[in-house]
């Protein structure tokens, strides 16, 4: 990357200022050692969650809460967040930062578990946006599961699908950036999905399922 443009990215990066909440929330993420969504794509997925008008919205992998606020405050005033983590202390740091928010407590589902035993159980087409991140060994079948939850129109957000900028570069060729790549791959050759690959924070997918055909 130039310098020009190393430098026009984080400028973009902190292009939108985070409160004391999210800079808190980011404090408990490093203190528990998980991952916290970056700046810059935190603030596109809100864009994002607000544009689409979303009231029902299903995020893998809670953390301490910073996606989690970002999704909550672009969605509706009555939408609800289903959150799910196998990790209890995360999701009570996350609740923390909800409260610090002042998001009611019924417009947040948290759920503890493993994300493939709670997919399957979530209604089919109910859901205007999942998020998933390609940092889970098990993204893709995850994206398997937000195809189905997901309604017409909906939009699934894959987080770190650059992963750290390995999946730009043809001679990475671990598991990891392999299967990373081949979930972008996947979902813009899917005639059923309309993908863009948008290069804030780690990078973000977003895919829109496209109308059935008449």
């Amino acid at each position: 990357m130039s310098a020009d443009r190393a430098q026009s990215w984080a400028y973009a990066e902190d292009f939108v200022t985070e409160d004391e909440v999210l800079l808190r929330a980011r404090g408990r993420a490093a203190q528990l050692g998980c991952h916290a969504m970056l700046p810059g794509s935190r603030a596109a997925l809100t864009l994002l969650t607000a544009a689409l008008g979303a009231r029902s919205v299903v995020e893998v992998g809670t953390g301490t809460g910073v996606a989690s606020l970002s999704l909550l405050r672009g969605m509706l005033p009555d939408g609800v967040l289903t959150t799910i983590d196998g990790e209890v202390e995360h999701q009570r740091a996350a609740k923390a930062a909800f409260a610090e928010a002042g998001i009611r407590p019924t417009r947040a589902r948290a759920i503890s578990g493993r994300a493939l035993d709670v997919l399957p159980r979530l209604t089919d087409g109910a859901y205007d946006l999942v998020l998933v991140s390609a940092a889970e060994t098990s993204c893709a079948l995850y994206v398997d599961q937000a195809q189905r939850l997901l309604r017409e129109g909906g939009m699934l957000v894959v987080d770190n699908a650059l992963w750290g900028g390995n999946v730009a570069d043809p001679a990475r060729r671990d598991e990891t950036t392999t299967a990373v790549r081949e979930i972008g791959r996947r979902l813009r050759d899917d005639d059923q999905m309309l993908s863009a690959l948008l290069p804030v924070g780690d990078g973000l997918l977003v895919s829109v399922k496209r109308a059935a055909p008449a």
